[in-house]
């Protein structure tokens, strides 16, 4: 069987359960080329009680998005172990409470784009069924698409990770001139390297230390805007 990829409605219902009764159980965490979201990267490294940067080191693999410029974070997959997540364990995910966005969305796909004349971002769902998948065979399981979004617990990432759009809108303003290295550098630490960006401008009194800095959509948001800020300078 090939890879199969369709567009479904959020009302749809899809033929699907996954869990370790299921003889593919955790098949998917092979073979990764995964991207992580700057909100993955925060809830990542406060669940392994890790700074971002050493989050980053040990476990991502650095890149330049072709489209946008924008600097990227991968999961770097153990080789050895036929690619696998380095989170898997025999009996399942070690981050269960805190995996990444596209593993809640799994089997399907969030495509979000934002409209340049209004900012208003619309939302489009496909599932992505792959060869190796035997949770589309579950007799009489058939889950409709917002129930799966919402037990899969997908809300705060979607809401974080839409900020991003705004980020790439700005960026694409700026063509055909290109980020320096120096400047992919700084959103790189803005975004993802948040421990590092924090410490860095609180000493300079930019940033004032407080309860709410802790929390997740607070450190994203003072990183997103002081990203947005940079290039709408540049424009």
């Amino acid at each position: 069987m090939e890879q199969e990829f369709m567009e479904i409605q959020k009302n749809d219902r899809m033929p699907f359960s996954c869990g370790p009764s299921v003889s593919c159980f955790t098949e998917c965490c092979h073979d990764l080329d995964q991207v992580l979201t700057p909100y993955d990267v925060l809830r990542l490294k406060t669940h392994l009680h890790l700074s971002s940067s050493e989050f980053l080191s040990r476990y991502t693999i650095r890149f330049t998005g072709p489209e946008t410029g924008l600097p990227l974070v991968g999961l770097r997959p153990i080789a050895e172990k036929r690619f696998a997540c380095p989170f898997l364990a025999e009996d399942g995910c070690t981050v269960y409470e805190d995996r990444p966005s596209s593993c809640r969305s799994y089997p399907l796909i969030r495509m979000a784009s934002r409209s340049r004349q209004t900012g208003e971002i619309t939302v489009r769902y496909a599932f992505f069924r792959e060869p190796h998948c035997r949770g589309w065979e579950s007799s009489g399981q058939h889950v409709r698409v917002a129930e799966w979004l919402e037990n899969q617990g997908l809300e705060p990432y979607n809401v974080m990770n839409d900020r991003v759009l705004e980020l790439i809108a700005a960026v694409n303003r700026l063509r055909p001139r290109t980020l320096s290295s120096i400047e992919r550098d700084d959103i790189y630490t803005a975004l993802y390297d948040t421990d590092t960006f924090l410490e860095n401008h609180m000493a300079t009194g930019r940033y004032v230390s407080n309860d709410n800095t802790s929390s997740y959509d607070s450190v994203l948001d003072i990183g997103l805007q002081w990203a947005l800020e940079r290039i709408r300078r540049l424009s």
